[in-house]
């Protein structure tokens, strides 16, 4: 039942008639552009006259499916551009309608055909494509439902077996159960994403969020909290973002909708909303959930061996390389200045690799088209991360490699966290801090730029670290990217192919001593 409702929805939602407008300009007035009524339950601001232009005005009926909801169903008109989202301007599945039009008022008239939720409407239907398309598309879709079918088909009987590591069992190779029903992230990464860019039509994101239900809070911050909820059956982490951290939630959504971030140390992107709940707005981010949760919470009960901790910070490295590099292709993405990279940021998979989360603060860069596009977020950067310049005020901010060597410098920070958890010779210290030593736990700018900038002080390497060879090269990466000069520093290509190139060295070391035995 949840596999086949899921591919429903799934499947209505990228397979359906869909619209996609190219917009120069999103600004009201212009001409061209249509007057339509505006009116959304779930913030008022954006509808304040109860009108707005844009390309296209649009009407959507959700069922909602939370108990606590203040109506069962909840209808929202507007407008928009295409200039970011693809759109989904035609088509229903159980428990959402969506309709688009383009003349001055349309979406006045239009409502739910009749009996979609039980009851007929006051107001006629409205007026449907052409019979002969509708056969076209249905003709359309059972093929493709036919194919893919087949496609999860093949996927299933093609997966062998496979061994991971435990990060509970410190390096012992447990076999993961074969032949259960793909998860929801895998549907959405092979159905949703692949070749569309972005991942699912920014209406369907904002269905999907109406339909978790949120089970339980799993963190807290400044930024607001993290809850796991349940859609279709599936959990997935929704990030609720607080007011005074509007900007942040706007800096990802932007991001995530119009880059291409899919990247298995990436954290995997969903839906972003805004929702209403007891008459305030909540600003939603919808992602993949991991259980183990971020960096920080695993170093602080788990230890681990040297070639975990090698595969962990490789895995991190490989993160900031796809950020930081930019992609020129049909599916175009800017390289990207993560500028809040710490343990927190950071989550941890089953699998015992990383994902880098949070880009609330991400600085874009195209060379191609030649833009630096810095945002407009007040919020800074987490103080004990900061690279020296940035603590100083000497950083470049109108150079984008700036940013990437602030990104290096708290990389090198990370590194020293999870080595520090790295079991050698029998010996592991508790988890602790950068400059746990040298300043209070919530230090000021002040006090960090003394420790960083005048004394130049680094975090203290223990001396285990050096009489192991994964960790002794980790130290030195690490060294080479806590240099003063930024421009000394390595980039995460260079971090990537030395860590790279020690898994290699290791797995045949490991595979060489199994043979003498």
């Amino acid at each position: 039942m949840g596999r086949s409702a899921l591919l429903t929805v799934l499947l209505a939602g990228v397979f359906l008639l869909t619209s996609t407008i190219h917009a120069e300009n999103q600004d009201g007035g212009e001409e061209g552009k249509q007057l339509c009524k505006c009116e959304n339950p779930r913030n008022t601001r954006i509808c304040s006259n109860e009108t707005c232009r844009g390309d296209y005005c649009f009407y959507t009926w959700v069922l909602n499916k939370d108990p606590g909801a203040e109506s069962p169903v909840t209808e929202t008109w507007g407008c928009f551009t295409a200039k970011h989202y693809r759109e989904q301007c035609f088509g229903s599945f159980p428990g959402f309608f969506v309709q688009c039009c383009q003349t001055d008022k349309c979406n006045t008239l239009i409502t739910p055909p009749p009996n979609i939720n039980g009851d007929p409407t006051t107001v006629p239907p409205p007026e449907y494509p052409h019979p002969k398309l509708w056969i076209a598309v249905t003709l359309l879709l059972l093929f493709t439902t036919s194919s893919v079918c087949g496609f999860l088909l093949f996927l299933r009987f093609r997966r062998a077996p496979s061994k991971v590591k435990d990060p509970e069992d410190h390096g012992l190779a447990v076999k993961v159960p074969s032949g259960n029903d793909p998860t929801y992230g895998e549907i959405f990464d092979e159905f949703c994403t692949s070749g569309s860019g972005t991942g699912l039509p920014y209406l369907v994101q904002r269905t999907m969020a109406r339909q978790i239900s949120l089970v339980e809070c799993v963190g807290k911050g400044r930024y607001g909290e993290v809850w796991r909820g349940t859609w279709m059956g599936e959990n997935v982490a929704v990030k609720i973002f607080s007011s005074r951290d509007e900007q942040s939630w706007f800096r990802e959504t932007e991001i995530y909708n119009t880059v291409q971030l899919r990247h298995e140390n990436i954290l995997g992107f969903i839906a972003s909303d805004m929702t209403s709940k007891n008459s305030s707005t909540q600003l939603w981010l919808v992602t993949h959930f991991h259980e183990l949760g971020s960096l920080y919470d695993f170093l602080q009960y788990r230890s681990l061996e040297p070639e975990s901790c090698l595969r962990m910070c490789l895995s991190v490295a490989c993160g900031l390389v796809h950020l930081h590099t930019e992609i020129v292709s049909s599916q175009e993405k800017p390289a990207i200045a993560h500028r809040d990279l710490k343990s927190r940021n950071i989550l941890v998979k089953r699998n015992g690799q990383c994902c880098i989360a949070d880009l609330g603060l991400a600085v874009m860069h195209s060379q191609s088209h030649d833009y630096l596009d810095v945002g407009n977020n007040p919020r800074v950067g987490t103080k004990r991360y900061m690279a020296p310049e940035v603590l100083d005020e000497t950083i470049r901010v109108d150079v984008f490699e700036s940013y990437k060597q602030t990104d290096i410098w708290a990389l090198g920070l990370v590194f020293w966290e999870i080595t520090r958890r790295t079991v050698v010779n029998g010996i592991v210290e508790e988890y602790r801090p950068p400059f746990f030593d040298l300043v209070p736990s919530d230090p000021s700018f002040e006090e960090m730029k003394k420790v960083v900038c005048v004394d130049q002080q680094k975090p203290s390497l223990h001396n285990r670290l050096h009489s192991h060879p994964i960790l002794s090269t980790i130290v030195k990466i690490m060294k080479e990217c806590w240099y003063q000069n930024p421009t000394a520093r390595l980039t995460a290509l260079r971090v990537k192919k030395t860590l790279s190139k020690l898994d290699v060295e290791s797995d045949f070391s490991i595979e060489k001593l199994k043979r003498d035995i």
